[in-house]
């Protein structure tokens, strides 16, 4: 009986009140590119991950067959993580094959026409970058808000109970790819790494959700996992198959997941995560291969991000070769390189200087992106959509006057004697773009080596910069203009309202300062088997480190790309002196985003000031809104109006008229009973317990409030003044077994049981009048019934 469940369950927790962290009640509004400001419209709501066991659920597990309900859901978590990676990788592709033809076509024509003139040549480069930036804006602005910026610093905190309405839905799914082309291929600052996360946290979403209903694109065949915990499974495999998608690193996806985005992790989640970046790796590689014999434009062996610091050895035996045309699977880019094949304890010291850089302009670049961003939100994004596509293509125009102006001004060098093993050619014919780009030159075998970098793909230039057996390719000059000049732009790109990355651009200015301190290392060392893309390898890890202060997933997606495990120990030295020096100055540059969009997050480790603070210090002195078991339907009205709670404690009193908190009752619960009215009573009575069960006319998905949404509103639903007369008898759709911990238990406890058990709310009570019993650890070790008797008929036949 659910009555008596109630009573033998909560009787202990006898109240003369008790409070509920307050944590939600400042609200949040979303300005149109990501920033969320204080305002009473409500744009951050707290998730539900615990278990509300009503009625409704109860009844629901209790008609379920077992065993065949759980291999059934178990198959269905691993058909969703097939179609996760999957969907996934063909946007990834979709993607990349879209942003490489752009930009090959926008290079190609723009070689064509300086050819004959270099400034129709310019006018003609920078209105292409225009039109496509101005699209990219356009999308965001005017279809999909929630589509600017990487998207990660949402996700991460959808991960960590926080829900930011419009980050999931079917139409920012769309505002992420195709405004994600136009910004990276309109040749911004700014790359598709971070998008693409939020691509496939995205398309998991709408997946588990069975698509989007707005646009008529759904099916309830997929409309399977209702809850947020669920969700939160599924997004956690959409992060790490963007991640896989976009390097081409499933192990670096997996530990992406785990390392930055996730709160919440367990054994049977990682199988199915790496089951998902390794599907999208498959789709990947086989995409690539088909594209290689040319089908896909421009787009060949680029687009993806993999970084070769040496060519690839041509006495490869025909055994790899086979291995690697019949089983595209296996990931094999390159299988052997001649780089540097080893390192002296005397390059240490330059490696670790590179770290110590690295930290030093990350932590600099997250500060001025904060301020800048702070700026943008305080003073022009609160103009209108209007200043924002203005600004956007200001940034563009900027970008390609610099990128197409500056090597203008560079002198040309001459080509070095070419080397017949080699395929790359100097200079590159007019027309194309990669190594030894002939821009602005007298002669015919001369080539411009900041046009190399600059007027160039990112994903080229930066092969191009950690590229091997090319020393002396750059200039000192060339390459400290760059830095200098690519490190603003990435800094004032950073913010605009398109789809944006940081890796990319940490990865370009990383790579630069790596190959000026290769370069001197070269010059004063004097060994012949020092490579400068090596150094750039490791600037780029370092500079990335130094800003998102990731190391594991950092590391491995660096060793994934490269294909040389040799350079392991040397990319973990730089990625944990980046990361110190960089934390020695600010927070990484994913917690400052969160923390400027205002969402909420739990870190993993509480402050320490809570040692010394209770749960009931931290409840503050506010009155708990509470609501009786029967509650008339105006009262009902009148509270959700009067308030923002989405909990109330749902109060009973006993025979001997004392007082008792029952359960906890959701604000979306009560706007389901509301709107359907079928609960509704006239008595002001209890309903009988034992016809508790034929009045509840809902399954546990009609609670479910759809992803990323607000969900019913009250103005939603009319009500009659008949309707208002009546009552609800709250007992079979309250949670009866919430979370609740003594009053003076010290914050510190309270914050991990809070985050680890990913809760909404917290029932702070005095201290109970006496124990009921103690459960042990053996008192958790339930074994099913079949292995119990198993067990009987082993120990009887012995």
């Amino acid at each position: 009986m659910l009555s008596n469940h109630i009573h033998n369950g909560i009787e202990t927790a006898r109240l003369a009140w008790s409070q509920i962290p307050n944590s939600e009640e400042s609200q949040f509004v979303d300005d149109g590119v990501g920033l969320l400001k204080k305002n009473d419209g409500s744009a951050v709501e707290s998730l539900d991950y615990e278990v509300i066991e009503n009625f409704a659920y109860r009844e629901e597990q209790a008609h379920r067959r077992r065993k065949l309900y759980v291999s059934y859901l178990l198959v269905v978590k691993w058909f969703f993580a097939l179609l996760i990676g999957i969907c996934t990788g063909l946007a990834a592709v979709f993607i990349n094959i879209s942003v490489e033809n752009f930009a090959g076509w926008k290079y190609s024509v723009t070689f064509n026409i300086i050819q004959k003139s270099y400034v129709a040549g310019f006018i003609v480069y920078i209105l292409i970058n225009l039109v496509l930036v101005y699209s990219s804006v356009y999308i965001v602005t005017q279809f999909s808000p929630a589509a600017a910026g990487s998207g990660i610093p949402e996700i991460k905190g959808y991960l960590n109970g926080v829900d930011t309405h419009g980050i999931l839905l079917f139409r920012t799914l769309i505002g992420k790819i195709f405004g994600s082309i136009g910004s990276v291929g309109g040749g911004l600052a700014l790359g598709k790494e971070g998008p693409l996360v939020h691509t496939g946290a995205c398309i998991a979403s709408l997946l588990g959700q069975g698509g989007s209903t707005k646009y008529h694109l759904n099916s309830r065949w997929f409309n399977v996992f209702k809850s947020d915990r669920d969700r939160r499974d599924l997004v956690t495999c959409g992060c790490a198959a963007g991640v896989a998608a976009a390097f081409r690193a499933p192990v670096g996806g997996v530990l992406f997941a785990l390392e930055e985005v996730t709160s919440w992790w367990r054994s049977q989640l990682m199988w199915r995560v790496f089951f998902t970046s390794a599907i999208v790796a498959v789709v990947v590689r086989t995409a690539m291969g088909w594209c290689k014999s040319g089908k896909c434009g421009h787009f060949g062996s680029g687009g993806f991000i993999i970084w070769d610091v040496s060519e690839l050895r041509s006495e490869l035996s025909p055994f790899l070769l086979s291995v690697q045309s019949f089983l595209p699977f296996l990931f094999l880019t390159g299988f052997i390189f001649s780089g540097q094949e080893d390192y002296s304890f005397a390059e240490l010291f330059p490696m670790a200087i590179i770290g110590v850089i690295g930290g030093l302009l990350g932590a600099l670049f997250n500060q001025l992106t904060l301020y800048i961003t702070t700026w943008r939100r305080n003073r022009l994004h609160k103009k209108g959509n209007r200043v924002k596509i203005i600004e956007a293509c200001l940034v563009s125009v900027l970008t390609s006057v610099i990128s197409f102006g500056l090597p203008l001004l560079r002198k040309c060098s001459p080509c070095p004697e070419s080397d017949p093993a080699s395929s790359i050619e100097c200079p590159r014919p007019p027309g194309m773009y990669g190594n030894y780009v002939n821009f602005f030159c007298s002669k015919e075998n001369e080539y411009n080596d900041l046009a190399t970098i600059f007027f160039n793909t990112q994903d080229d230039a930066i092969r191009n910069l950690f590229s091997a057996k090319t020393i002396n390719e750059y200039s000192s000059q060339s390459l400290l203009t760059f830095l200098v000049m690519f490190y603003a732009l990435a800094v004032v790109t950073f913010g605009t309202a398109v789809p944006s990355g940081q890796f990319v651009p940490g990865i370009m200015i990383g790579s630069t300062y790596g190959r000026l301190v290769g370069m001197f290392v070269v010059k004063y060392y004097r060994k012949l088997n020092i490579e400068e893309g090596t150094y750039a390898l490791l600037g780029a890890a370092s500079f990335l480190g130094g800003s998102m202060r990731m190391t594991v997933s950092l590391c491995v997606i660096m060793v994934e790309i490269t294909n040389n495990l040799k350079l392991l120990p040397l990319i973990m030295l730089v990625l944990l002196i980046s990361k110190a020096v960089g934390d020695a100055f600010n927070d990484g540059i994913y917690d400052e985003q969160a923390r400027l969009m205002g969402i909420p997050l739990l870190e993993s480790k509480p402050k320490y000031e809570m040692r010394n603070m209770t749960a009931k210090e931290a409840c503050g002195s506010g009155r708990v809104v509470s609501l009786p078991r029967v509650v008339k339907v105006s009262d009902v009205v009148s509270i959700l109006q009067s308030n923002k709670h989405n909990g109330f404690p749902v109060i009973d009193h006993t025979r001997s008229g004392e007082r008792l908190v029952i359960g906890l009752v959701l604000r979306s619960h009560l706007l389901v009973i509301l709107q359907s009215k079928v609960d509704f009573q006239h008595s002001p009575l209890p309903s009988d317990p034992r016809s508790a069960g034929r009045s509840i006319r809902h399954d546990s998905g009609e609670f479910a409030k759809p992803v990323s949404s607000k969900g019913i509103c009250l103005d939603d639903i009319h009500l009659t003044s008949e309707d208002l007369e009546m009552y609800i008898d709250l007992a079979p759709f309250l949670n009866p077994s919430p979370y609740i911990v003594p009053e003076d238990m010290s914050l510190t406890k309270v914050y991990n049981l809070f985050r680890q058990l990913g809760l909404r709310h917290l029932f702070v009570v005095p201290r109970p009048s006496r124990v009921v019993g103690l459960i042990t650890r053996k008192d958790l070790l339930i074994e099913d019934e079949e292995n119990m008797n198993t067990l009987e008929l082993q120990s009887a036949s012995n």
